[in-house]
């Protein structure tokens, strides 16, 4: 199966076409970051996200929902205690499958420590920061690792130029989709605008499907032994496994199908060869009918095309 991935670096595209469209609300069913989302709370624009992952449903809580919370430096301090100091027994020692054995101990006792703070919003903030510090650790490779700043160096960076919170009464959720959709709050307060970012298929699983990405998850929930019952919770909905276009055009028909309320829908995903622009198209006209095609050539960098849909 040929994947399709992420709209990842396309901010500039999505911001561009949500801007020739009016709303006051937005809901992101699947929400892959929270940088659209802040885009929108500058505009004044009520938010509601969500994702079956916790660690994307950490960065919304902290970036999304927060409206005037931020990590002090006595938070930061507190963070960081005795972060690279090894103890008898790492508490998730799923973490020497991602990182060496001090990386590992910094990580495990950073956990530990963010759960110390004392509110959610500061403690998704420094969680996000530290799952932003491995993804630097991990961008090195054996022969430029010398090159590598200390882990609690770039927490510290990374915290420095953190964002301030936006005011925007906006939401969070971590749910599978049908349930997001069904929600009486998502239903009565952010029915403008359904902004759908297609996950990338895949049939081997959500952990080999994230890929090096697996690894956030694993270490928000302290464990690896949760994939299966992953699986079991996003059950038949956009981001289960599937094995051919029509099955994964079924799911999107599903999520569609509990959509119908919201009065605009903006589907964004990347053509690569497994589903083709006409295929989302002839799924969406089933529901209603399309306004426009938006598309970005992306050949030059991926050889593929980024498309988002409105109807």
């Amino acid at each position: 199966m040929t994947a399709i991935p992420t709209l990842h670096g396309c901010l500039a595209f999505e911001q561009n076409v949500l801007h020739r469209l009016r709303f006051d609300s937005a809901a992101f069913p699947i929400s892959a970051d929270t940088a659209l989302s802040l885009y929108l709370k500058r505009r004044r624009v009520r938010v509601a996200t969500n994702d079956p992952l916790l660690s994307e449903w950490v960065s919304g809580v902290g970036r999304v929902q927060n409206d005037d919370e931020r990590l002090s430096p006595d938070d930061v301090n507190a963070v960081l205690e005795d972060a690279y100091v090894p103890g008898y027994k790492l508490q998730n020692p799923a973490l020497l499958d991602w990182f060496s054995e001090v990386d590992a101990w910094w990580f495990d006792n950073v956990r530990r420590n963010v759960e110390k703070l004392n509110s959610a919003f500061t403690r998704s903030l420094a969680g996000t920061l530290a799952i932003a510090t491995g993804s630097y650790a991990l961008s090195f490779s054996e022969q430029t690792r010398e090159l590598r700043q200390p882990l609690s160096q770039t927490f510290r960076r990374l915290w420095s130029i953190e964002p301030d919170p936006i005011k925007g009464h906006s939401t969070c959720s971590n749910k599978p989709v049908d349930q997001f959709l069904s929600d009486p709050a998502v239903m009565e307060r952010t029915s403008d605008l359904m902004f759908l970012r297609l996950p990338a298929p895949h049939s081997k699983g959500i952990r080999h499907a994230l890929g090096i990405r697996a690894w956030r998850e694993e270490w928000i929930r302290n464990d690896n032994s949760f994939w299966s019952d992953l699986e079991n919770t996003i059950g038949d909905n956009l981001g289960a496994a599937t094995e051919t276009r029509s099955q994964y055009l079924r799911l999107l028909e599903n999520t569609l199908d509990r959509a119908g309320y919201m009065k605009k829908w903006a589907i964004a995903f990347v053509e690569t060869g497994f589903l083709s622009t006409q295929d989302i198209v002839n799924t969406v006209a089933g529901f209603r009918r399309v306004e426009t095609v938006y598309t970005k050539d992306l050949s030059e960098l991926t050889g593929s095309k980024a498309i988002i849909i409105v109807a």
